[in-house]
C-alpha cells in the first residue's frame, strides 16, 4: 500500500511541510526531512525549484532562487535523496513545476521517485485531461499517486470528477491567490470549505495556502482531514535555522 493511502487509515488530523530542496543551504534537504520526521510531522512535500513558479508567493519565490543559486537540479535532488528511506518512514511528495520534469523526461523522473521511495507528485500545471491521456500510466507503473489540486473557482462538476480519479488526496487550495502567510480565513473561503465537506467525496482532503499557525491548522482541519504549511514554515527556518524546526511543530500541532 502506498504510505498516502497507508496515512489517511486513522482519524488524526495530519500535518503536511512544504519546504524547497537545496534551501537555505544546498545539502539541507535530507536534515530537514529527518528533523521534520523526528517532529511528528505526517507528511512532507519537497518542493522543486523552478526559476517561473508562477503559483507562488514572495517566500516561496525567494527560496526557490536561491536554491536554483545553490545550484539545486532534479539530478542533485534524486542523488541527495537515494538513500532517504533507510532514515525515514513518512510519506514524501516531490512538489513542482512541469516544465522540469518534462525537460528530465517523464518516465525517467517518476522512474527516479520510484527507486527513491517517493510516493506522489504535485505538479499545479499539469492538466488532468494530459496526465489521464499520456502520464496516468507512467505515474501507475512507478507506484506514484498524482495528487490533484481544486480551489474555490473549481465547479461543482470537476470536484466530482477529480474525486472520481484521485487515488491519494485532494489538496485543497483555500483561495484563488499566491501562496504566503495569511491572517486567519476570511468568509467565503470558511462557505468553500463548508462546501467541499458537504459534498462527501469519497477522497480525504487536506486544506492549503495561507495556514501558518495552530489557529489556521485547528480551522482548517475541522473542514478537513489535515492543513499544510509553506510560507510560515520557510519563513520559521530562515529566522531560527533548521535545528529548531521541532519547536515549530510543537506550536502548530499544540
Amino acid at each position: 500500500m502506498n504510505r498516502i493511502t497507508k496515512k489517511f487509515e486513522g482519524d488524526n488530523k495530519l500535518l503536511s511541510i512544504y519546504f524547497t530542496a537545496g534551501y537555505p543551504k544546498l545539502d539541507d534537504t535530507c536534515k530537514i526531512i529527518e528533523k521534520l520526521e523526528a517532529s511528528g510531522v505526517d507528511i512532507v512535500e519537497i518542493g522543486l525549484p523552478f526559476s517561473d513558479p508562477l503559483a507562488d508567493g514572495t517566500t516561496i519565490q525567494k527560496s526557490s532562487k536561491l536554491a536554483l543559486a545553490n545550484g539545486m537540479s532534479s539530478d542533485i535532488l534524486f542523488n541527495q535523496l537515494k538513500n532517504i528511506r533507510k532514515k525515514v518512514n513518512i510519506p514524501l511528495i516531490i512538489m513542482g513545476y512541469f516544465n522540469p520534469i518534462l525537460q528530465y523526461g517523464v518516465d525517467n523522473f517518476c522512474k527516479k521517485c520510484k527507486e527513491i521511495g517517493i510516493d506522489g507528485l504535485i505538479i499545479p500545471d499539469l492538466p488532468v485531461k494530459e496526465y489521464l491521456k499520456s502520464y496516468e500510466s507512467i505515474f501507475k507503473k512507478n507506484s506514484l499517486l498524482n495528487i490533484f489540486l481544486i480551489t474555490p473557482q473549481t465547479n461543482n462538476d470537476r470536484i466530482k470528477f477529480i474525486d472520481s480519479i484521485s487515488t491519494g488526496f485532494i489538496y485543497m487550495v483555500s483561495s484563488s491567490s499566491i501562496t504566503g502567510v495569511k491572517d486567519g480565513f476570511n468568509e467565503n473561503q470558511l462557505n468553500y470549505f463548508k462546501k467541499i465537506k458537504n459534498m462527501n467525496l469519497k477522497s480525504p482532503k487536506i486544506i492549503g495556502f495561507g495556514i501558518s499557525d495552530s489557529k489556521s491548522f485547528n480551522e482548517a482541519t475541522s473542514f478537513s482531514r489535515g492543513a499544510i504549511i509553506g510560507s510560515a514554515f520557510i519563513n520559521f527556518i530562515d529566522s531560527h535555522g533548521i535545528d529548531s524546526i521541532k519547536f515549530f511543530v510543537q506550536n502548530i500541532k499544540n
